[in-house]
């Protein structure tokens, strides 16, 4: 049975708004009336359910703003609507800022109360009915879709379509039609694999001999087609790089930034394979593919089972490639993976502002976890994909990049921002065997003598895929869609450990298809 909605209402003429009062209840409200804003107070103490509070803003005793500013102490969730007969602005402004539900004036019409609190107490219900009911439209044209055959285009596009309606669900919180949703993703999860592996290949051969848009713009090309065409128009430019940043996490960020930038072209690259920092990232700066790198800079390149870092040269391969494009202005590198790197960065920000280039690198999960491993802190605070989702924009709201972004926006700086892969979150466990150098990663191994079913996709020619191969013998293989690589021994333990985390390396949509955006300021 549906609850009555209740709600309080103060004005020190409540009783000339006994028709507006009665209206209300025909309509199925609860509404309880009271003179002033003390009484309502005290009776707010008494009452443990309240849906909405009407306050008059010009009350005898306390004035309609000051009760308005001890309800947001005591309940500061609790909807306020503010009425008033008065239009002046600082008044609006003043009941703005602390953070009123709605804003009325009187002479009241019963259609505009009746309107105001069904913003506030339905939007959520009638919004999450609006997005259930055009998914279901779009639902069996996303089928039809992935049984046709498709390109790079239609991949990025259905996977925004996708993104999209995984937002407008989450928002309105029906399990039923999200469960939906996940199993269409997984269909496309499959067919995308499939695309992948089959033309992986040729895109990598092509690298070389082909600028056009038929093959997806792979890692390698990033900042010869997104940066370079900025500084070769003298534009001031940041680059920003992401780990582990997401279309989806970008999506629900970028309204934040909406006041300060105007998007000038939002687009798709598709991370290198394996999905993970030491190749598709290296592949970013160096601007060419792992295995050139290792033989045209083998100082800056470490094999995986070298000691140490794997990406400690990024700022020199980036050097190298500006080198190569003739640019002769100034440029700085700086990888941020701490706090105080952070605001070390900010301090020598007037250093930023005079380059004509700085590329940034956040390493988000290293920020976010310290020293914990990034499956254990991801699985613990964020346990599906729109937690994450949320973790991210409650790290950003509060990092070093924010504030980086508003200065540079003051500044009149281009931005491009971009990660170097995403992240999938794994289900579903696979066994493998191979000899005891074999790397650890759940989405991707490298090594000799691997022993696997079918259910990974093996390139047992690692220089046709652009990819350097420690011994003669050395294959690769990778986990597809939300599938993660398990070794037999503790086998349960390590399933138990990973499964629900979010991971990189593989082949899937989250992974591969990374957001490149270019902001300029407004």
């Amino acid at each position: 049975m549906t609850r009555t909605p209740h709600i309080l209402w103060a004005d020190d003429e409540i009783d000339l708004l006994k028709p507006h009062i009665l209206f209300l209840q025909r309509k199925g409200y609860e509404v309880t009336g009271f003179t002033d804003g003390a009484a309502l107070l005290e009776a707010l103490e008494d009452e443990r359910i309240v849906d909405v509070v009407f306050l008059d803003e010009n009350m005898p005793g306390l004035t309609g703003l000051e009760t308005l500013q001890r309800i947001k102490d005591r309940r500061p969730h609790l909807p306020c609507v503010m009425i008033t007969k008065s239009e002046e602005e600082h008044i609006m402004e003043e009941a703005i800022g602390s953070k009123m539900a709605d804003y009325l004036i009187k002479p009241l019409n019963p259609n505009q109360i009746l309107l105001s609190l069904k913003k506030i107490l339905d939007e959520k219900r009638l919004v999450g009915e609006k997005a259930m009911s055009d998914y279901q439209r779009e639902f069996r044209e996303l089928g039809m879709r992935l049984m046709d055959r498709l390109g790079k285009e239609d991949w990025e596009d259905i996977h925004k379509r996708l993104v999209h309606w995984d937002l407008e669900l989450s928002a309105s919180g029906d399990q039923g039609m999200a469960e939906v949703l996940m199993m269409q993703r997984v269909d496309a999860g499959r067919q995308f694999a499939k695309y992948v592996t089959s033309h992986y290949g040729d895109w990598v051969a092509d690298l070389d001999r082909c600028d056009g848009d038929e093959d997806p713009l792979l890692a390698p090309k990033v900042m010869a087609q997104s940066v370079k065409p900025l500084l070769e128009q003298g534009k001031k430019t940041l680059f920003v790089l992401i780990d582990n940043f997401r279309y989806d996490q970008w999506r629900a960020l970028g309204p934040a930034l909406a006041g300060a930038w105007q998007v000038q072209s939002e687009r798709m690259h598709w991370s290198f394979l394996p999905t993970a920092t030491q190749y598709a990232r290296n592949a970013m700066f160096a601007g060419m593919v792992p295995e050139r790198i290792a033989k045209v800079h083998p100082q800056w390149w470490k094999d995986e089972q070298a000691q140490g870092s794997k990406n400690a040269h990024e700022s020199e391969l980036l050097g190298a490639q500006l080198e190569r494009w003739g640019f002769k202005g100034t440029w700085g590198y700086h990888k941020i993976t701490d706090l105080s790197a952070g605001r070390k960065l900010l301090e020598g920000f007037h250093q930023i502002k005079d380059r004509d280039f700085t590329a940034v690198v956040f390493n988000f999960v290293d920020m976010l976890s310290h020293a914990r491993t990034e499956s254990e802190i991801i699985k613990e605070l964020a346990e599906d994909e729109g937690a994450y989702r949320s973790l991210t924009m409650s790290w950003f709201e509060h990092s070093p990049l924010r504030e980086l972004l508003d200065r540079a926006a003051e500044e009149g700086m281009d931005v491009v921002l971009t990660s170097d892969h995403g992240t999938v979150q794994v289900d579903n466990p696979i066994k493998v065997q191979g000899e005891k150098e074999v790397t650890d990663n759940p989405r991707y191994k490298t090594g000799r003598n691997l022993r696997h079913g079918d259910d990974v996709f093996a390139v047992t020619d690692p220089e046709a895929f652009g990819l350097p191969k420690s011994h003669l013998s050395s294959r690769y293989i990778f986990a597809q869609e939300r599938d993660f690589m398990v070794y037999p021994n503790n086998f349960n333990r390590f399933v138990r450990y990973l499964e629900g985390t979010f991971q990189h390396g593989g082949i899937s949509m989250e992974e591969m298809l990374v957001p490149l955006v270019h902001l300029r300021p407004r």
